[in-house]
C-alpha cells in the first residue's frame, strides 16, 4: 500500500494493485474514503464515516496536490 503522504491524522495512499482512473485512498480513525484525481479537478466518489471537514481538509490537500499525487500513481504504475 504505497502511501502518498499524512497530514493532519489521514493516510493518503492508493492499493499496490489499482486501476484507473486515477484515484487516491484516504483513512483515520473515523473510517475511509476515496478521491478520483484529475488534473483539473478532484471528485470525492466514496465515503464511509469520514466527518465533512475532514473531507473538506482532505480535499483542500489533493487539490494543492495533485500533480504530486498523479506523478506518484504513474510513477508507481509505470505511466508517462
Amino acid at each position: 500500500m504505497p502511501e502518498i503522504f499524512r497530514l493532519f491524522g489521514i493516510s493518503f495512499f492508493f492499493y499496490s494493485r489499482e486501476h484507473e482512473p486515477i484515484h487516491v485512498h484516504i483513512k483515520n480513525a473515523d473510517g475511509r474514503a476515496k478521491f478520483v484525481i484529475n488534473p483539473d479537478s478532484v471528485v470525492l466518489i466514496e465515503n464511509k464515516g469520514i466527518k465533512p471537514k475532514d473531507i473538506k481538509a482532505a480535499e483542500w490537500v489533493l487539490e494543492e496536490n495533485k500533480e504530486l499525487a498523479i506523478s506518484k500513481w504513474n510513477e508507481y504504475f509505470g505511466n508517462k
